[in-house]
């Protein structure tokens, strides 16, 4: 089990953790996932609630087949095309990552880019994982 850590001289953190101790395990990176389907195409365009949520199916789909579940996730970096947009649908954005994560709060880090890689991708996430066993 991976140790969250929130000092408490800093301000109490709403959606991630300020750091996540790995307790032994194995450390895997996982490359950034954006709203692909199964053929390769950026799916929802436009829909940046609907692209989180399949950037994370594929996240989950790859966290698997390392043998590891999303709680096993110690850091997420989230760039997005626009945080104005992101922000507008917070409540959405977080029901979602519950469906994922449950409680779990990561160590997190969201960035504002002028581009992605993937002319209609709006959100990519990428991680690291340290699974246990």
């Amino acid at each position: 089990m991976n140790k969250v850590i929130n000092p408490d001289a800093l301000v109490k953190p709403i959606g991630y953790s300020h750091a996540v101790e790995a307790m032994n395990g194995r450390t895997v990176y996982l490359a950034g996932q954006v709203a692909f389907d199964e053929h390769g195409q950026v799916v929802h365009a436009g829909d940046i609630v609907k692209q989180f949520d399949q950037a994370l199916a594929n996240l989950q789909v790859t966290i698997r087949a390392a043998r590891g579940e999303m709680t096993d996730i110690v850091k997420l970096l989230i760039f997005v095309k626009d945080k104005t947009s992101y922000s507008e649908h917070l409540k959405e954005i977080g029901a979602v990552y519950r469906t994922y994560f449950g409680k779990y709060f990561p160590a997190m880090t969201l960035v504002e880019v002028s581009s992605l890689f993937e002319d209609d991708a709006l959100i990519e996430i990428e991680g690291v994982a340290v699974i246990q066993g």
